[in-house]
């Protein structure tokens, strides 16, 4: 630091002396270099050319009367003339004050030789004051640029040493500042270090006391949970045993009305008892059909509610205590009755017996009387049972379908026999899924289900699942095939029309093809519709002797599970959908079987169906219902078949049979009865039946 120092107060002091008060120009750097005129080669003054010009130009005429030049002397005056050129020439160049530094040591060499060169020339031809004059000049040039190279190489070791000096400062400093960043760093990693130390044992702290707290809850949680489970638990062994009891006295209760329901019957005045004399049983039936009434609406309203409670048994047992004692009641005085009747009866007898012997004798004297024309009595009120033809052709219907089971039990006994089993599914697949294919989705579909249930019929070989059927493949096959596939037929009618209205048309062209092929299909599927929906016989089931209340309401359609009855709304749209299957088949005909043969159960089943419904006594809500889904669908084929006929029948239905319907109809079942007397009333008004929606028109089966 001391020589900078020093340099610092050097530049002070003269900048305080004399010399330092003087002016300079500030920018004589740009034009000349500071150490210019210790680099450049030395030259003389740009006038030493003028004044050897003139020494010469003095001195050659006295030489020449002195002596002649020899040969070597001649030679060398031009190489002296050309040096003198050079010499001025560099004199020229020299000169200049903005000469440049940028000369190089060879060039200065060669001026060295060229100013030999032309001293021996002149110490030759010049007098000795020029050769003395040119030697000070030369020795104040070499003497010039050896002061020059030693200042200059002074200046460089100073600067050399500054250098060394700095570079050594420097790199001390440097040591010193990395070793003082590298114990910072060591420092700040110690704290790190620490910090992460103490804040890992803070973390550890707190990791168990999480942990005991997890456990104090997780113990905590597992009590409740414990206890919850074990309430949970007594809450499902009392809800069991409540719904344990519940069954017991629903069971108890429906015994009950089975039990009220048969006493009932015994008193049915117009069953047994109605020629009895002088004995009118209407007030005992009324009080029946009044605890009845009255068992059905405790049951009804206990199964809204749940299970029934002990008062229910209760009030359905004192009600059954009543029905026993009218029954009793009731017995006594038909038993007088009887007794009455017996006494009469005799006297009757004899009466008779007297008159025929009276007319015996008569008769020799007295002519037999014309028979009289006349027809049937007309009967008062309208039937309550099928004809006996129905009922007939019912039983028939019926006993051909289990006759048809009877035939494939081989196949429906196959437990142990994995190969029938296998081949039963096959069959009942191949049945069952065309059918559930069928769609309005095209005709060309329609034709590739019939063709395929046909051929399966037929003996012929189908596909189905992959797998190639035939009913070839058992003895009972065909019997099995025919009984699954009219079930399925059914089935289709009673969830699919149900719901999907459109659907009874091209499932019902299906039915009728095969139907018209295969015949036996249709008594099986007629005997399956009729046990499914008795209405479509039309057909009442009554209450027998021995009969469950389950399996009554399973005989009037109903279906039961686990001892509770369907809903009216479910009920009434299953047999709504298995009508319209039935009108939908008596007016279709496959369109590519015979034309020339006849339907196989036509529109006069309809006709006959729908007059004999109109001579039954109506049911609330299920006359109303299937009288309209049946003329909706089947309606505009009947009018055009019998034409005046059918109007004078449905003139019958509005005047006659409707109001009878109304008058058994409560106020919760007016909207099926509604919809019937608008579409009658439409009907009557326009005078057509309109087409149903969804029929098949001539353009699906191009489709």
């Amino acid at each position: 630091m001391q020589p900078r120092q020093l340099r610092w107060e050097t530049l002070a002091a003269l900048r305080t002396s004399s010399k330092g008060q003087l002016s300079y120009c500030r920018h004589w750097l740009q034009d000349e270099d500071i150490l210019e005129g210790c680099m450049s080669p030395l030259v003389l003054s740009p006038y030493s050319g003028w004044v050897l010009d003139r020494v010469v130009g003095q001195s050659a005429p006295e030489i020449a009367p002195a002596r002649s030049p020899t040969p070597k002397e001649s030679t060398l005056l031009p190489n002296r003339s050309s040096s003198l050129e050079k010499i001025a020439s560099g004199s020229r160049q020299g000169s200049s004050p903005l000469s440049s530094t940028e000369s190089s040591e060879a060039k200065g060499n060669e001026d060295l030789s060229l100013r030999e060169m032309d001293r021996e020339v002149f110490s030759a031809i010049l007098p000795s004051k020029v050769t003395e004059v040119e030697g000070c000049i030369w020795m104040y040039e070499e003497m010039h640029r050896l002061k020059g190279k030693e200042g200059l190489r002074q200046r460089q070791e100073q600067q050399e040493q500054m250098v060394r000096a700095v570079y050594d400062l420097a790199s001390e400093q440097l040591k010193r500042f990395d070793e003082l960043k590298e114990l910072k760093q060591h420092q700040e990693f110690q704290d790190l270090r620490e910090v992460m130390e103490k804040s890992s044992k803070e973390a550890q702290g707190q990791q168990e006391k999480l942990k005991e707290e997890h456990r104090h809850r997780a113990k905590v949680l597992n009590l409740k949970l414990r206890e919850a489970e074990q309430q949970r638990q007594r809450q499902e062994e009392l809800e069991r045993l409540r719904k344990e009891e519940g069954q017991e006295r629903l069971r108890r209760l429906y015994s009950i009305q089975e039990e009220v329901l048969q006493l009932n019957q015994q008193i049915d005045p117009n069953y047994r008892h109605k020629d009895l004399p002088r004995i009118d049983l209407s007030a005992y039936s009324n009080r029946g059909n009044q605890i009845c009434g009255l068992v059905s609406g405790l049951i009804r309203t206990t199964s809204e509610r749940g299970f029934p409670t002990q008062v229910d048994v209760a009030n359905t047992e004192r009600a059954l205590q009543e029905m026993r004692g009218l029954i009793a009641s009731m017995q006594q005085e038909i038993a007088a009755a009887v007794e009455e009747k017996r006494r009469r009866d005799e006297e009757e007898e004899r009466q008779k017996q007297k008159e025929l012997l009276k007319k015996e004798q008569m008769k020799a004297q007295t002519p037999a009387p014309a028979q009289q024309p006349g027809g049937k009595q007309q009967k008062e009120g309208l039937q309550v049972k099928a004809e006996e033809s129905t009922m007939q052709w019912y039983q028939q219907l019926q006993d051909a379908a289990e006759q048809c089971v009877a035939s494939f039990s081989g196949i429906s006994n196959c437990k142990d026999n994995n190969e029938v089993k296998k081949i039963k599914t096959d069959l009942q697949k191949a049945a069952t899924i065309p059918v559930s294919q069928i769609s309005r989705i095209a005709g060309s579909q329609l034709r590739e289900i019939f063709d395929k249930i046909n051929n399966l019929l037929s003996g012929k070989s189908v596909q189905s699942g992959g797998r190639t059927v035939s009913v070839t493949q058992h003895p009972q096959g065909l019997d099995f095939v025919y009984y699954k596939l009219a079930e399925k037929f059914v089935n289709q009618g009673e969830e699919e029309v149900a719901s999907h209205r459109d659907a009874a048309f091209p499932i019902a062209v299906v039915a009728s093809g095969i139907w018209e092929i295969h015949p036996r299909v249709g008594d099986l599927f007629l005997a399956h519709l009729h046990k499914k929906c008795p209405y479509s016989v039309p057909f009442y089931p009554a209450l027998k002797e021995g009969t469950s209340m389950e399996d009554y309401q399973r005989m009037l359609g109903y279906q039961v599970k686990d001892s509770k009855m369907e809903e009216q709304d479910h009920f009434l749209k299953r047999m709504s959908g298995m009508i319209r299957l039935y009108a939908a088949i008596i007016q279709l005909r496959w369109p590519y079987g015979n034309k020339q043969g006849t339907h196989p159960h036509g529109l006069n089943h309809g006709w006959r169906w729908l007059a004999q419904m109109l001579n039954m006594e109506p049911l609330a809500d299920v006359t109303a219902t299937l009288l309209f889904d049946f003329l909706e669908v089947c309606g505009n084929a009947l009018m055009k078949q019998y034409q005046v006929q059918f109007w004078k029948m449905m003139l019958l239905i509005r005047e006659d049979y409707f109001p009878r319907i109304e008058a058994i109809t409560s106020s919760g079942q007016m909207g099926s009865l509604m919809r019937f007397k608008q579409f009658l009333e439409e009907c009557l008004q326009q005078k057509e039946i309109p087409l149903p929606k969804g029929a098949l028109q001539s353009s699906f089966w191009r489709s």
